[in-house]
């Protein structure tokens, strides 16, 4: 059957039809709001790069974390500034002094019912800003993956142990997965999800997060360990290893320019599928908006319904807070 008896544009023609028939939809169960959390106190630092996010002190972020979870929002996922960055990145599992446990346990006490995800990764607390322990290899620096290993262990178990709700490692480390998870079981933490950076490319839409988070490569880059912007059959295989290791959760990151990968995965193996909208995406749409080449509430609306059309189920993104406070989702 065809044109005339076949009109798809009946179920266009007002809202409500329009609604009936919508196959994806953007909930805010759906999303999770990126935090910065600096050391210090009274801080609330707006990103330049990033116009709309902050970096806060310990209690302007749990100020805000409860503003979130009034607005609707469940879910955060917390990156550390420290005071003190070293080689080893100790601040990310200083159990006492640590920002992110100085962090999740004020949250908790301030904000109960929301989640707490934390980045496992050490970009932000080295003083050379890569993602592990660096070693020098024929004259070179290099990430050395399995001495790194230790070092996540330490710091997801750290952070479960101050209070963490899920553990989100980011560096695409060899084995991390493993490591995590063999390490929180063994302390009684099997209950903490992990959700895996496993499709990480070594991306240029990055460049605003690393103003926000202080923590750009003093030297070299990261195309060692993340991905080449060229592969899409190397995802699958990435998400497999992590998958075999614990993975609760998998992660495409980032998500414009990786539609397809975010498809594949979710094609393929039919987990909780999560995407990272990432800084320079948001700080293209919030330029553009700025300028009045775009309407930007629509472009933001319409970029999120593409994860959700792709087969993501959580988007990290920094329009999370915008969406609860200005587009009317519920």
């Amino acid at each position: 059957m065809g044109f005339p008896e076949m009109r798809l544009s009946r179920m266009r023609g007002n809202e409500v039809f329009r609604g009936m028939v919508r196959e994806n939809k953007v909930e805010l169960s759906d999303l999770v709001q990126p935090i910065f959390v600096h050391h210090g106190e009274n801080i609330k630092n707006e990103i330049k790069s990033m116009p709309g996010q902050f970096q806060y002190s310990v209690e302007n972020a749990c100020a805000y974390i409860q503003e979130l979870y009034d607005l609707g929002l469940r879910a955060v996922l917390l990156f550390g500034i420290p005071k003190v960055k070293d080689e080893q990145g100790s601040d990310s599992w200083d159990d006492q002094g640590g920002i992110i446990q100085q962090a999740l346990r004020a949250m908790k006490q301030a904000c109960p019912g929301m989640m707490l995800i934390t980045d496992v990764c050490f970009c932000e607390y080295t003083s050379h800003g890569h993602c592990g322990v660096m070693v020098d290899r024929g004259g070179e620096m290099v990430l050395d993956h399995d001495a790194t290993l230790e070092k996540l262990a330490l710091q997801a178990v750290s952070h479960a142990m101050a209070g963490a709700d899920m553990v989100a490692p980011s560096g695409m480390i060899d084995g991390g997965i493993a490591a995590i998870r063999q390490a929180l079981d063994m302390e009684d933490f099997n209950h903490i999800p992990i959700m895996a950076y496993s499709a990480k490319y070594a991306s240029s839409f990055y460049g605003p997060f690393r103003d926000a988070a202080d923590g750009a490569p003093k030297y070299g880059d990261r195309r060692t360990h993340q991905m080449d912007c060229a592969n899409r059959a190397e995802a699958i295989r990435e998400v497999e290893l992590d998958v075999v290791e614990g993975a609760d959760i998998v992660m495409v990151k980032p998500g414009l320019a990786y539609m397809d990968v975010i498809n594949d995965v979710k094609a393929t193996f039919g987990l909780p599928t999560a995407v990272y909208n990432v800084s320079g995406e948001y700080a293209m749409v919030k330029a553009a908006g700025a300028q009045g080449w775009i309407d930007a509430e629509a472009v933001t609306m319409e970029i999120l319904l593409g994860f959700k059309r792709a087969g993501a189920d959580i988007i990290l993104t920094y329009h999370a807070e915008e969406v609860a406070r200005d587009f009317g989702i519920k």
